[in-house]
C-alpha cells in the first residue's frame, strides 16, 4: 500500500507553515506525529496534495506552566507526558489514561495535537479534554482565536478548524482542590480503540458532599461525549452507591451508541453503566482518602 503522490515541504516556522495553509487550504495536510494520517494517506483514504512537515518547529512541542494552568504545545508527544512527574502529579486523569493508549511505539511518536485534531470518538484525549475543561488555541495566517472542548469536536473525524487553521496550544486548567479522577476503559486487547471509556472527575466540599462532577466518553457517539448533565443530581450530596447506581442508569439513557465489528450498541451501553460506577467510586475514594 503507498499513497497518492504528493508535495512535501518541510516548515521552517509556524508562519511558513500556516501561510503555506492558507495557500493550499484543504489540498494540504501538516504532518506531525503521523500516526493516524499516514496510515489514512497508504489506504488512499487521505488524498493530500501537499504535506506540511511541522516537526522542525521547536516552539511548538513542551508543556508550560502559567498560573492555574498548563498548557500544551500540539507537537508534545506522548511519552513527553507520561515522563513528566510534575504533569501527571497535576493531570492523574491523563496520567492514568495514557498506558490505555495504543502501544509504546506509536506513543514514542504520536503527538496531542495530531490525536485532538483527528478527533476519533474512540480516542482517550478528547474525552479527557471534555472532562478537564480544555481550550484550545486555534491559529491562521492573520487571526488566532479560542475554542472550548465541547465546541471544537464537531462530528467524527471532523472539527471546528477552519481549512486555513492549525491547533496550536492547548489550555488544561489545574483540578481544584479535593478533585479525584479516574480513566477507565474496555478494549478487545491492550492497545486496541475503546468499546468504551470514561473519564471521571470529582470534586467534594467541606462535608464531603459533591461540588463539581465530570464525566466524559469514548467510543459511544459521533464525539467524545460529555454526560456531566447525568450525575447532576449527585451535587450537594454525598455520593452514595445507590446514587452512583441512578448516575449509571442516567448515562446509559443519555447516550447513543453505534455499535461496531467489536461490540453491539447495547453492549456499549451496558459497558459505559459500568465503568461510570466503577469510574465514580473510584475518584470518589481517591478524593476521600487523600490519593
Amino acid at each position: 500500500m503507498k499513497p497518492a503522490p504528493f508535495k512535501y515541504i518541510a516548515a521552517a516556522s509556524l508562519a511558513h507553515a500556516l501561510a503555506l495553509k492558507s495557500e493550499h487550504g484543504d489540498e494540504a495536510k501538516f504532518l506531525a506525529g503521523g500516526q493516524s494520517l499516514i496510515p489514512t494517506m497508504n489506504f488512499r483514504l487521505a488524498r493530500p496534495a501537499i504535506l506540511i512537515d511541522i516537526n522542525g518547529i521547536e516552539d511548538l512541542a513542551g508543556i508550560r506552566w502559567s498560573e492555574g494552568a498548563s498548557r500544551l504545545g500540539p507537537l508534545t508527544r506522548y511519552r513527553a507526558l507520561q515522563r513528566d512527574a510534575a504533569f501527571t502529579l497535576a493531570f492523574p486523569l491523563i496520567g492514568e489514561a495514557l498506558p490505555h493508549i495504543a502501544h509504546p511505539q506509536i506513543r514514542n511518536r504520536g503527538t496531542i495535537g495530531g490525536n485532538l485534531s483527528h478527533a476519533d470518538p474512540a480516542s482517550e484525549l478528547p474525552a479527557i479534554a471534555l472532562a478537564l475543561r480544555a481550550r484550545f488555541r486555534v491559529q491562521a495566517a492573520k487571526r488566532e482565536r479560542w475554542v472550548k472542548a465541547p465546541d471544537f469536536f464537531v462530528s467524527a473525524l471532523t472539527t471546528d478548524l477552519g481549512p486555513d487553521e492549525m491547533l496550536v496550544e492547548i489550555e488544561l486548567p489545574l483540578a481544584s482542590p479535593r478533585t479525584g479522577s479516574c480513566f477507565m476503559e474496555i478494549a478487545r486487547r491492550r492497545g486496541d480503540f475503546a468499546i468504551a471509556g470514561v473519564a471521571a472527575m470529582v470534586t467534594l466540599g467541606d462535608s464531603d458532599e459533591c461540588s463539581d462532577l465530570r464525566l466524559a466518553f469514548c467510543g459511544v457517539g459521533e464525539t467524545p461525549v460529555d454526560a456531566s448533565a447525568a450525575a447532576g443530581g449527585l451535587i450537594g450530596h454525598t455520593p452514595t452507591e445507590v446514587a452512583i447506581r441512578d448516575v449509571a442508569a442516567a448515562v446509559q439513557a443519555m447516550i447513543d451508541p453505534g455499535g461496531s465489528v467489536h461490540a453491539t450498541a447495547d453492549y456499549q451501553r451496558h459497558i459505559a453503566g459500568v465503568l461510570t460506577g466503577r469510574a465514580l467510586q473510584t475518584a470518589y475514594r481517591r478524593v476521600r482518602d487523600g490519593h
